[in-house]
């Protein structure tokens, strides 16, 4: 099999890159270092991780480490919600770009479709005296368009997406000069996204997955909430496979032709996580993981006075950012 894709843009995107989303700033030099050595070429980054700098540095040793030529690696970044407007963008990817270290970035993103306002280079997430966050009106294809100019300058290769619905994505499809390459979701066993998938293939976008394994460290999980690595019909496969739960639900995505970008700090993990071309799940194997209760987790919660999500009569997180106009996940997909 394969170890990576081929973009419509015409690079290849290795299947299993390495997640950078809270990794601490002491923890990115040994994890990346880990990823290097267990033959990681693919590394997630955003602006709004944090982290980029360090990323930057570490990777650099890394590489030289290797003898690494920057073709070898495939970056991926993102574009903040505070940087939409379109004479914002390209200070966002600029300021990434110096961070990391590079001449260039492979993939450059859309991090979310809704936009806030700019109140500064530094404020992340602009907020009223009650807490709320302030939105703006930005609409995603004036960002898209400023996007496209970043491809044309040669320091960008491929344009991608993420957290979009499939109406934002056709309406971008419709509307581009470069189109998307990539629409990053969440999607694990409890979140197969087969429709979106289907919908994607059928436009020649390549889906790739975030939290794979299901981000059971997210600060608002609640009480009782299912763990993919409690799931019996999980379990068993792995058992009969002689492979961790971790593997066969990275694996899952591999197999359908999906890049995944799991989390980990740990070195036995990492190595653990890029371990899955040497097995195949078989055809009852994948619709078992695709018919599990679906469930999305990584939704930022609307909180209370004391900090705490908030939930609905279900139990189930409501939505920070819902109100938004351009709020995605009031569609079925």
């Amino acid at each position: 099999m394969d170890m990576s894709v081929t973009l419509p843009s015409g690079h290849a995107m290795p299947l299993v890159g390495l997640g950078t989303w809270k990794l601490k700033a002491d923890e990115v030099a040994g994890a990346i270092g880990a990823a290097v050595d267990a033959g990681y070429r693919h590394f997630d980054c955003a602006l709004i991780y944090g982290n980029e700098k360090e990323v930057g540095v570490a990777l650099r040793e890394a590489m030289q480490r290797l003898g690494l030529k920057r073709e070898d690696v495939f970056i991926t970044t993102k574009v903040w919600n505070t940087f939409h407007a379109k004479e914002d963008v390209a200070e966002c990817f600029n300021r990434s770009l110096t961070d990391l270290q590079l001449d260039y970035i492979d993939l450059y993103i859309m991090h979310w479709p809704l936009g806030f306002q700019n109140l500064g280079p530094t404020v992340m997430f602009p907020r009223t005296e009650t807490g709320d966050i302030v939105y703006s009106d930005v609409h995603y294809l004036e960002t898209w368009s400023a996007m496209e100019d970043l491809v044309k300058t040669g320091k960008c290769k491929s344009l991608g997406l993420s957290n979009f619905n499939s109406k934002q994505l056709d309406d971008v499809l419709q509307h581009s000069t470069v189109p998307p390459s990539v629409l990053q979701v969440e999607s694990h066993p409890f979140l197969p996204q087969v429709e979106l998938l289907n919908f994607c293939r059928e436009r020649s976008v390549v889906v790739s997955a975030y939290s794979p394994l299901g981000c059971g460290d997210r600060a608002w999980k609640l009480s009782g909430e299912p763990s993919i690595f409690d799931d019996p019909g999980l379990l068993k496969i792995a058992q009969r496979l002689r492979k961790s739960i971790a593997q066969v639900a990275i694996r899952y995505q591999v197999q359908r032709g999906i890049p995944v970008i799991p989390k980990s700090a740990t070195p036995s993990h990492i190595q653990e996580n890029i371990n899955v071309f040497d097995f195949e799940l078989s055809e009852d194997d994948m619709a078992l993981l695709s018919s599990l209760p679906r469930r999305r987790i990584l939704v930022p919660p609307k909180k209370d006075k004391d900090n705490k999500p908030m939930v609905d009569s279900d139990g189930l997180v409501i939505p920070r950012d819902g109100s938004h106009p351009y709020y995605p996940f009031h569609e079925p997909f």
